[in-house]
Formats: structure tokens, C-alpha cells, sequence
């Protein structure tokens, strides 16, 4: 029996009950090794219809399609129409920030690698035209510069829309429709929906909701974020085998499966060089290629990405030295607990990679001053409060703001542990997740001057 059989069986033996351990409704997994792809499903869709989750079920993939945007954009670049180290204005003129000197040289490259400075969680809703993502783009011009364009990483999904307005406008057609016909068709994709509209002829997951740590997942009140956020992962859904199609394509130098140049060679694997160097983050990669996330686990390299919405968790994880890849689609519960058993598993018996265990406090690293931490930090989204009782113990106070505060999220207070020298982790989320807070940088005294948790966080104390 080959290795892939083992895991093939592996999975149909313990699929389903390792969703029911981890409070997970529904979620689909593939497998890709030796040329084949194997999938399983388990669970339901929707708790409020009880429909089954099937191998051509669709899940939304999020963040996942920033590597898609990415490719559209290499596309663009393959036929002389786009230059990465180009400021994105030589594309866009009309595209302002509040720092108006750093808009100006931002690049189309770091737009891809999220290195641009610009605080990146806007999700203003602008319609569901298909110019809702140029209106976006238009709402950007009060938005606050975090750090010198090049100079660091943070998540940034509005630079991402910036990418995606860019491919519409060479492209002369919306973001869905550079999808279908750059993406979609060439790959002869089957089970693949741009959005609501799309998904709503197949089997379509919805994401499932606690609102309280231990509730029993509800389905949430809404499929999709915002359409605007389209280039950055709030409508694309597809079933994990065809989310494969397109991982085998980056694998394969560029060709579809029936040998259609999506991308060429030498572009598709320029895409998993590294460009920025992450702060010790835990849950993230050590560095970001062009789109790609890259893991440097043992047994690697490893490239990948993430992606969540609302309710909906996705996890892709590619190993190009071994030719395998693996994508795991999930509607709630926890989906984190899930990704580590079955990634694990799958990636350690088909290509000798370790994946990592989840963060846990390490009480041998609690920092020995905390005046490094404590002070104010502050976004658009968010005002954070890291303080130090009297026992010497540092607390986070996290107060959401703007889009997030009107979600129904209140002020969060955790206990901040040791981890990775300056990496702290939070004692608890409620989900059994210890989230990594990284403090980097020096505001010149010796203070941190962000907190990063894949998003930089800027101090405003004195």
C-alpha cells in the first residue's frame, strides 16, 4: 500500500470524528502526492439545514486568495504589462493616502508581500457593483502610514484590493471576471465561485459562529464580508480538490493540467522567493514570498497561506521539494485544533515535514522587564493597553474599533506569558488558542514601537 493509500484510509477512519473532538460543523480536505489527489468530507454545512458536507461542497478560502490575485497580477507581469518595482501611481494616478510623500512610492511589490506601511483593515462597504472595488480604493486617501514603505511586514488586505484594482484596470474588466477568464477557465476549474452568486449552485458551506467560548457553533447571520475586499478574500469559495488544480499549476512550472501556460516557469516559482522577514510569530510563516506565505519548517521548505471570514476557516499547505500539497476547508468550531492533527499527519508521512506545535506559554521566557511592553498602541481597528500589575504579571486590553467594534466585539483583557523573547502569548482566547503578540522595533528608549500579531500596531504612549 502506497503512502498515499495509508493516508487516504487514515482520513476515511478519522476525519469525522476529529471534527466532532474540535466542535467543527463541516469541513472537506485533498491531498496531493505521486500525481493523485485523494479528498474527504465530514459534518454538515449548515447546522440549520442539516445538508451534508460532501467532497464537492464549496468553502470560502479568504486570505487563501491573495496567492490568486498574486498570480492575476504575474500574468500581467509575464506580458510587459505590469512592473513590480514600479510605484503603484504608474497605474493608478489617483491613488492617495494620508502620507501622501509614501503613496507615492509605495510599489506593486509590496503590495504583494504586505510591506507597503499603510494600515490595511478597511473594509468599508461600497456596494455590490462591480466597481465597488475601485470605490474602495477611493476611500483610501485618510489612511495612516505605520512605518516607511519596504521597511517591515504587516498584513495588509486593503493592499490587496490596491493590487486588485490594479489587474481590473489593465485588464479593462472586474475582479470576478479576470478570475473566471485568467483563472477559472484556463485551469478548467469545475466546482469554483467568485462569489454568492456563483456559490449558490453547488453545495455551498455558510461559517458557523460561538458567541461565547463554550457555545455550541451557531450559523452565522451573513454568507460573505463585504464584496469590496474581493482581491483580498472575502468571496472566493471552491471545493479543496480545485483549490489543488490550481496549487498543481504553481507546482508544474506554470501549466495547467492539459498543458495551458498559466504562468510562465520562471514566474511561478519566482513567487516563493522570499521578500520580507516575519517577526517570531508562531501562528504565521518566517517570510513572505509574492503572495505565498513560507514556512521554514523541518523537512522543508514549505509555502502556503490561510484565510478566514466570517465563520469560515481555510488552511493550504504546499511542500514543492516533494510535490505535495494539502488543503483543508472548515465552517467553525475550532479549526486550528483540526488543521494541526490532519497537517501533521499528512504532511509528516508524505513528505518527512514537522509541522509545529500551536503556541503554548513558556514560563523559561517570561521577560525579566516589562517596561519594554507596557504602554498604548493604537489602529484603526483597535486601541491596545499592555499594562503590569502589581505582581509584576503584563496584561493586554484590547478595545476594537470602527468595523470590528460594530460586529458586537467588546473589550478583551488577557494575561500576557513568556513565549519566544519578545513574542509574548495571550493566557487565553476562549478557544484554547494561545494568540502570539510579537513587540518589535524601538521608539528610541528602548520601548517597543509596535505590537505585532501579523499586523503592526503602532505606540501612541509617550
Amino acid at each position: 500500500m502506497s503512502k498515499l493509500s495509508e493516508i487516504d484510509t487514515w482520513l476515511a477512519e478519522n476525519f469525522a470524528a476529529l471534527l466532532e473532538e474540535h466542535q467543527v460543523p463541516g469541513a472537506a480536505v485533498a491531498v496531493f502526492a505521486n500525481g493523485e489527489v485523494i479528498d474527504h468530507a465530514a459534518g454538515v454545512l449548515n447546522k440549520n439545514t442539516g445538508v451534508e458536507s460532501t467532497v464537492d461542497s464549496v468553502f470560502q478560502i479568504g486570505s487563501i486568495t491573495k496567492v490568486w490575485t498574486t498570480t492575476l497580477a504575474m500574468q500581467l507581469v509575464d506580458e510587459g504589462r505590469l512592473d513590480l518595482d514600479k510605484p503603484v501611481r504608474d497605474y493608478l494616478p489617483e491613488f492617495t493616502l494620508s502620507d501622501d510623500d509614501a503613496a507615492s512610492r509605495i510599489t506593486v511589490r509590496q503590495l504583494t508581500c504586505h510591506t507597503s506601511g499603510f494600515e490595511g483593515d478597511i473594509f468599508t462597504d461600497t456596494g455590490l457593483g462591480d466597481d465597488c472595488v475601485a470605490k474602495l480604493v477611493a476611500t483610501l486617501s485618510d489612511v495612516p502610514q505605520l512605518f516607511q514603505p519596504g521597511e517591515m511586514f504587516s498584513y495588509n488586505n486593503a493592499g490587496y484590493c490596491v493590487l486588485g484594482r490594479i489587474v481590473e484596470v489593465l485588464r479593462g474588466k472586474s475582479y470576478d471576471d479576470c478570475l473566471r477568464d485568467h483563472l477559472f477557465t484556463p485551469l478548467g476549474l469545475t466546482h469554483a465561485a467568485a462569489g454568492p452568486y456563483d456559490a449558490i449552485r453547488y453545495r455551498a458551506a455558510i461559517g458557523h459562529l460561538q458567541p461565547k467560548p463554550d457555545d455550541e457553533p451557531v450559523a452565522a447571520p451573513v454568507w460573505a464580508l463585504t464584496r469590496s475586499n474581493v482581491p483580498a478574500g472575502s468571496h472566493l469559495a471552491m471545493r479543496p480538490r480545485d483549490l489543488l488544480t490550481f496549487v498543481r499549476m504553481h507546482l508544474n512550472e506554470g501549466r495547467a493540467d492539459d498543458g495551458t501556460q498559466v504562468l510562465k516557469p520562471e514566474t511561478a516559482r519566482a513567487m516563493w522567493e522570499r521578500q520580507v522577514e516575519l517577526p517570531y510569530l508562531g501562528l504565521m510563516g518566517g517570510a513572505w514570498g509574492l503572495g505565498w506565505m513560507i514556512f521554514d519548517w523541518d523537512g522543508g521548505p514549505v509555502i502556503g497561506h490561510d484565510g478566514g471570514t466570517i465563520g469560515q476557516s481555510a488552511f493550504l499547505r504546499v511542500v514543492p521539494g516533494s510535490n505535495v500539497a494539502v488543503a483543508l476547508l472548515t465552517n467553525g468550531g475550532k479549526p486550528l485544533h483540526l488543521y494541526r492533527d490532519v497537517f501533521r499527519k499528512v504532511l509528516g508521512d508524505l513528505a518527512a515535514v514537522d509541522v509545529p506545535p500551536l503556541p503554548e506559554p513558556n514560563a523559561a521566557e517570561t521577560p525579566a522587564d516589562a517596561s519594554r511592553f507596557v504602554g498604548e498602541y493604537s489602529s484603526q481597528v483597535a486601541d491596545i493597553v499592555v499594562s503590569q500589575d502589581e505582581d509584576g504579571g503584563l496584561w493586554l486590553e484590547r478595545t476594537p474599533k470602527g468595523v470590528f467594534a460594530d460586529l458586537g466585539s467588546g473589550p478583551e483583557k488577557n494575561r500576557l506569558l513568556g513565549y519566544h523573547g519578545d513574542t509574548l502569548v495571550a493566557e487565553n482566547d476562549g478557544l484554547g488558542l494561545h494568540l502570539p503578540h510579537a513587540f518589535v522595533g524601538d521608539d528610541g528608549t528602548g520601548r517597543a514601537l509596535f505590537v505585532h500579531t501579523g499586523r503592526a500596531d503602532r505606540r501612541v504612549s509617550r
